[in-house]
């Protein structure tokens, strides 16, 4: 019975100390929550600045205005540059890899302490202990407490990544074909713009990155938020921009939305993250973020409208047929040599 009561004073001491670290989470999940509408409007009020000084015609963004794209020698995530993407890169900082240090370092220390002090040499008679009540409770109590700590900014970030996006958002529609993608603007016209990865000589000689710039980027107002639209025309694409903490599937026959958010003008790059094909690794996403009048005149040099314009009815584009299967399309590539005996592999 002393036994027994040890424990279960033991357990409501954890059980104390389990309910201080929620109350302790709870500040935690209110921050995760204004963030957001902290940071996008500190963006909206650099856009708005932006675009007073900026001329409203439409020039596209030079090498210099590269923001997101991989680095060489870079051992972390990409700086990011939305409220998302902020947030993930602090909990991983903050959170994370201090707890995954922590726990390495006390693994390696009781390691060194049992080699040591319980070798056959140091302790030629075992111990016969079976139970320890104070031992069981902590390496019950600590890893919740630890699964707390974690879960609690995990959660917040998943329901941030899903949150719908305004009534009133833009909306853009992403198409993922074999092997290049296309943008459509259903309430600008509903036109669609093909975007196929540069060649390589063209792309150094504009000082941009080889196999990853393009001809044609998916141009979006920058300091608003963006409802984006994903869909595959033939196989399964993902649409993938790490630097902005975004990532989708474009599933043929399914629409799948979330959410796109941009904080700063500039150029930022990804890449189709699912194997879709003999030429995957090489459609590359370039995203082009500008103020919203440059955005609007870039809107007009596509023949697309803005607001009520014209009084046409917003509809969007319909699929076109890839043309991943004709020779000499554009996006098809050089047709593969097929291995023979007397070629080489």
């Amino acid at each position: 019975m002393k036994i027994g009561d040890h424990a279960r004073k033991r357990m409501h001491i954890f059980s104390f100390i389990l309910a201080i670290f929620a109350m302790l989470a709870m500040p935690q999940a209110a921050f995760a929550q204004e963030a957001p509408a902290e940071a996008g409007a500190d963006a909206v009020a650099e856009s708005a600045a932006s675009a007073e000084s900026a001329d409203a015609a439409y020039t596209p963004l030079g090498p210099d205005m590269i923001k997101g794209q991989p680095e060489p020698g870079a051992l972390t995530f990409q700086k990011q540059y939305s409220p998302n993407g902020e947030y993930a890169l602090w909990m991983h900082d903050a959170v994370l890899l201090p707890l995954i240090a922590a726990i390495s370092l006390l693994v390696l220390i009781l390691l060194l302490v049992v080699v040591a002090r319980y070798n056959r040499r140091a302790n030629p008679v075992p111990s016969k202990t079976s139970h320890n009540t104070l031992i069981e409770v902590l390496w019950t109590g600590l890893p919740v407490l630890i699964l707390v700590v974690i879960a609690v900014p995990s959660i917040t970030l998943i329901s941030r990544q899903y949150q719908s996006a305004p009534k009133d958002a833009l909306t853009i529609k992403v198409t993922g074909y074999q092997w290049y993608w296309g943008y459509t603007y259903p309430d600008n016209g509903g036109f669609e713009v093909i975007s196929n990865m540069m060649p390589e000589d063209e792309a150094i000689d504009k000082g941009l990155p080889p196999q990853l710039a393009v001809d044609n980027r998916m141009v979006v107002p920058v300091g608003e938020p963006i409802r984006l639209q994903t869909i595959g025309a033939d196989v399964i694409h993902s649409f993938a921009v790490p630097s902005l903490w975004f990532k989708l599937d474009a599933v043929p026959g399914r629409l799948n939305e979330r959410e796109f958010y941009v904080e700063e003008p500039g150029i930022y790059y990804g890449q189709c993250s699912e194997l879709c094909g003999a030429r995957h690794g090489f459609m590359p996403i370039a995203v082009e973020a500008v103020p919203r009048p440059q955005f609007e005149a870039w809107i007009r040099s596509q023949g697309g409208t803005v607001g009520g314009e014209g009084g046409a009815e917003s509809t969007s584009a319909p699929l076109i047929a890839p043309d991943s299967a004709i020779e000499g399309a554009p996006a098809a590539g050089e047709e593969p040599e097929l291995a023979t005996p007397e070629t080489e592999v």
